[in-house]
């Protein structure tokens, strides 16, 4: 049977309606490994109905030996807390009911609600990529063919001229041109094979993208990090490596951005527990600025005044990177190209003052009361994708760490918003 959350409210039905329309296939399990829920694209993905896997072990999905060894590494993670898949995401294999076995790219969660531990598998079918894979391979390889073929019938064409002329005067000179022809052609060649590869590269690139776009944010970002993974460009791998760190950990952000939201009633009832840690602030800013550039839109800057150098406070960044990063992601969502975001930190008594502008489109006056309401968005934004969750989450981030934000926003000039929060959140 499907998940079916268990509150009457809009949030619930909105909740529902994702789960029954989502494209890639979603399976909780309990801590016994037992299939508690499945949604409709998954129950088809595997050819089951709901009630043939409903309380079945999960391992009737997997062929060997994940199969055998799935009980075993859910007592070991369970006895050990030492995790393998759980948090990340990997290619595995799956099982149907009529015994194919297909690949698919797996992550899995681990979900606390209500004091019952669950995880949630998000599985999205390879099949059509790695058959695409398996064409452009084909493909490369006749390419290459073709190339060595060229090249020893331009050889051989080099050679009989040399012959032929052996007995001119100008034959050394016929036989460099001979050589460098020769040379130059097969830098053209390569250089031919190069582009091809690199075409159908991102040929392979843009059908996956285009396959992920309408899916969900979280499957979005891993099938690009995978994708990006798979085909480096080895001129550019050191940058392209940065890339994919950097997209892996906005996948880390946005999983517990996920599990907070659907935990929402948590955040509102004070359950969510925080981690303080001390560290630099301005270090620590640096590194939030740095992780969003690759966010920005063209020609977009953020303009960064630091606090002191020495300043240093025991919060827990975890919450406040999330705080930041979306305001600082929605500076950049609702900024032009071209146009700047200005930063600054500044310690206010035994308080740090967070303050991010922009210069982009503002919020219409009638909007402003009902900005941080739960999935609210702004009237002059519906051409902007968003939830509208943002800003009710990062209130309640703020106010969870005993802190305060406010905003002040004109339509067509730009909006401010600040977050003041503790120092020192030592309990």
């Amino acid at each position: 049977m499907n998940a079916k959350p268990s509150a009457s409210s809009e949030d619930a039905r909105r909740l529902q309606a994702i789960w029954e329309t989502a494209i890639d296939g979603i399976i909780t399990i309990n801590r016994r490994g037992r299939i508690e829920s499945i949604n409709p694209a998954a129950a088809r993905l595997f050819g089951y109905s709901a009630e043939e896997v409903q309380g079945q072990n999960i391992n009737m999905l997997m062929p060997e030996p994940y199969h055998s060894e799935h009980d075993e590494y859910m007592e070991h993670y369970q006895a050990t807390g030492r995790k393998k898949i759980i948090g990340s995401g990997r290619e595995v294999r799956g099982k149907r009911k009529d015994g194919d076995v297909f690949p698919l790219y797996l992550s899995v969660a681990e979900v606390q609600l209500e004091g019952k531990t669950i995880y949630t598998g998000i599985v999205h079918d390879l099949s059509e990529q790695k058959r695409i894979e398996s064409q452009i391979r084909e493909l490369n390889q006749s390419l290459e063919r073709i190339v060595q073929k060229r090249t020893e019938e331009l050889s051989e064409t080099v050679n009989q001229l040399l012959r032929t002329n052996q007995q001119l005067e100008h034959e050394v000179t016929e036989r460099k041109r001979a050589e460098n022809a020769l040379r130059q052609s097969e830098r053209e060649t390569r250089q031919a094979l190069e582009k091809e590869k690199e075409l159908s590269e991102l040929k392979s690139r843009f059908v996956s993208m285009a396959s992920h776009e309408f899916r969900t944010p979280l499957s979005t970002i891993l099938s690009s990090a995978a994708l990006v993974g798979r085909y480096p460009s080895s001129d550019q791998q050191d940058k392209r490596q940065k890339h994919i760190d950097r997209i892996k950990t906005a996948v880390g952000l946005l999983t517990d951005i996920l599990n907070d939201f659907l935990s929402l009633s948590k955040l509102e009832e004070g359950k969510l527990a925080q981690q303080a840690e001390r560290f630099s602030v301005d270090g620590f800013n640096r590194e939030v600025i740095e992780e969003m550039l690759v966010l920005l839109l063209p020609g977009q800057r953020i303009v960064y005044q630091p606090p002191p150098s020495n300043l240093e406070v025991h919060l827990d960044p975890r919450l406040l990177k999330h705080i930041l990063f979306n305001l600082l992601s929605n500076a950049s969502k609702y900024s032009a190209d071209h146009q700047s975001i200005y930063y600054r930190c500044t310690p206010e008594e035994k308080l740090l003052r967070f303050e991010v502008r922009d210069e982009g489109m503002g919020i219409p006056q009638r909007d402003q009361e009902h900005l941080f309401g739960r999935f609210f968005r702004a009237t002059n934004v519906s051409n902007i994708q968003g939830t509208g969750g943002g800003l009710h989450i990062v209130r309640g981030y703020v106010e969870m760490m005993g802190g305060k934000i406010t905003f002040r926003s004109t339509e067509g000039r730009g909006s401010v918003f600040i977050v003041q929060l503790p120092i020192d959140q030592t309990p």
